[in-house]
């Protein structure tokens, strides 16, 4: 019996910048790879870098032939553009700048740029809807959420989780904060909540991104404040396995892996009310704590954890329960499923 080909499109950032993305499609892939399935990642260059850039993708996407595929699995946005007959979205995230994003970053936008927000939120919602999409599977409540107030549909989480292994819990030293160094993710005020923290407690900032530099500018005159040089796969464990707590604050993120690294590692997470997924899955109280995005309000749950690191270790153990239910297996099967129905 022949193996049925699957392809996964995948986005690929003009400037081949790495993260999560990519690791969310080594997970998928690889996970997909049984039961005489073939998945094969289809991967298309995405330029954002102007409106008629990110035209010219979305087009890129479309006129893409996937006929010799017996099913296919788009991810973010454009890839769900495609055409095939026996098409499942797997949906990361819609072009977040034209979303939720979209008044935060343009304050007074020109009458052409909610034209082209139109475009796009039209082109979606379009490309998204049965029958040219079987079903919609989304990585958090967050972008479930989006879906349906922008768009007007409906979909099903499903949560993705971390293609490392080996994650383990030792002591509970420093605040570690890993990730993409970008406004959005909103690590100056963590940065901040460190004026206002008594304890003698250090923060470790790993990763790289654009904001890198305002990022590092804000810290100078903190000495408990370092950015670690690139981190590898295994320091990366490392790191969270000594880490009293990992404080991920982003605003209204699409699902943020750090939350499920943290729990693998039996360490608390604290998130803020507006981090979207984040705060989803962190029970506040019970695997860490949710607090308003001040850093006031940061700094107390540091100084508490710091205080009572027994705390830290009850919390930690519980998100490490809770993260035993997220695995790959899961994903694939439903996804498969779908496009056998």
């Amino acid at each position: 019996m022949h193996a049925k080909r699957i392809a996964v499109v995948s986005v690929k950032p003009k400037s081949g910048e790495k993260g999560g993305a990519e690791r969310f499609y080594q997970g998928l892939v690889g996970s997909l790879n049984r039961d005489l399935i073939r998945a094969e990642l289809v991967e298309v260059v995405s330029d954002e870098s102007c409106f008629d850039a990110i035209k010219e993708t979305y087009l890129r996407f479309y006129d893409l032939d996937l006929s010799d595929y017996f099913g296919v699995i788009s991810t973010k946005a454009p890839a769900y553009l495609v055409r095939h007959p026996n098409h499942v979205c797997y949906l990361q995230h819609t072009m977040r700048v034209f979303y939720d994003m979209f008044d935060r970053e343009f304050s007074n936008p020109s009458e052409d740029l909610l034209q082209q927000r139109e475009l796009i939120l039209s082109l979606d919602t379009a490309a998204l809807k049965a029958p040219r999409t079987k079903e919609i599977f989304v990585i958090g409540k967050e972008v479930q959420q989006r879906l349906l107030e922008y768009n007007g549909l409906h979909s099903n989480v499903l949560y993705q989780a971390s293609t490392l292994d080996g994650f383990y819990c030792d002591k509970f030293e420093y605040v570690f904060l890993p990730g993409r160094l970008h406004r959005w993710k909103r690590v100056d005020l963590v940065i901040k909540a460190m004026r206002y923290v008594q304890s003698p407690v250090r923060l470790l900032i790993s990763g790289d991104g654009e904001d890198k530099k305002h990022f590092q500018d804000l810290a100078r005159n903190d000495d408990r404040i370092s950015f670690l040089k690139k981190v590898s796969d295994p320091d990366l464990i490392d790191l969270y396995a000594n880490a009293l707590v990992v404080p991920f604050v982003p605003l209204r993120e699409d699902f943020g892996l750090v939350t499920l690294e943290a729990f693998l590692s039996s360490k608390p997470v604290i998130t803020c009310n507006d981090s979207g997924e984040p705060a989803n899955i962190v029970e506040d109280g019970q695997t860490g704590f949710i607090c308003a995005a001040f850093p006031q309000e940061l700094a107390k749950r540091i100084d508490y954890l710091f205080q009572n690191p027994a705390v830290a270790r009850v919390l930690g153990m519980a998100g490490k329960r809770w993260v035993q239910t997220v695995n790959w297996e899961n994903v694939s099967g439903t996804l498969i499923k779908s496009l056998k129905s």
